[in-house]
């Protein structure tokens, strides 16, 4: 059990990191034509807006939390005076929250890929497992609150960051940390692992391009035919 921890929690997140990154850039030189999206929404619009919505906001929220709770160094939670168990109720919270938000969300698209005829058509096997693969880690990542609760020092919590913040920076001893927690927490991890490495071969690609200098956009001037024609 011990080499298995170390393989799954030690050596499989370099596996996985590599192929999240290495793969991403292959298929961005080589397969530019499949790098979208993919958007239904042009087959279907009834109820596509809410349920869209609720996942990107919710799935939105816990990246920006997963990433901020777990790299930032646990130093500048005791500067600020945050304490372990404070941190861990704002995780439980603010997790809970943009969780239930995506799994409604996420809920209504998958049956709507499922159900509807048109759409499914259209969907690859990928398409169909990469959702049915983030309800899944979705579930367990809500499941793991009543743990979080009973354990409400915030050690656990600290665990999981020292175990993260060790593989981002190459320090040895990661897998060590993550070997007595619930199995619950374990398989999130191992889910959102296996997330990294289906990533370069589906449709989540279109994140890397998140158009961010849209916000700050020029303006565009628009006019209609009439008013082009009255002008010249």
């Amino acid at each position: 059990m011990s080499d298995l921890n170390q393989m799954l929690f030690g050596v499989f997140p370099y596996i996985a990191l590599s192929i999240f990154l290495l793969g991403s850039l292959v298929r961005f030189e080589r397969e530019q034509y499949t790098w979208k999206s993919g958007s239904s929404q042009l087959l279907r619009r009834k109820r596509m807006t809410l349920a869209s919505n609720l996942f990107h906001v919710g799935i939105l929220g816990l990246l920006a939390g997963h990433a901020v709770g777990l790299l930032t160094p646990i130093a500048v939670f005791d500067a600020i005076g945050v304490s372990h168990a404070a941190k861990q109720m704002l995780a439980i919270v603010a997790g809970g929250l943009f969780g239930v938000m995506c799994l409604v969300g996420l809920s209504m698209l998958v049956w709507r890929r499922l159900t509807d005829a048109r759409i499914r058509a259209t969907s690859s096997p990928m398409d169909i497992f990469i959702l049915l693969l983030i309800l899944a880690q979705l579930l367990l990542g809500l499941i793991t609150i009543p743990f979080s609760l009973a354990h409400s020092d915030g050690e656990t919590m600290v665990r999981f960051m020292e175990w993260a913040q060790r593989i981002v920076t190459f320090r040895g001893g990661a897998a060590e940390l993550i070997q007595g927690v619930p199995l619950v927490f374990k398989l999130h991890i191992l889910f959102g692992m296996i997330l990294f490495v289906v990533f370069p071969f589906s449709r989540l690609v279109h994140i890397w391009s998140a158009p961010i200098g849209y916000v700050g956009r020029r303006h565009q001037i628009v006019r209609t035919r009439r008013r082009r024609a009255s002008a010249s």
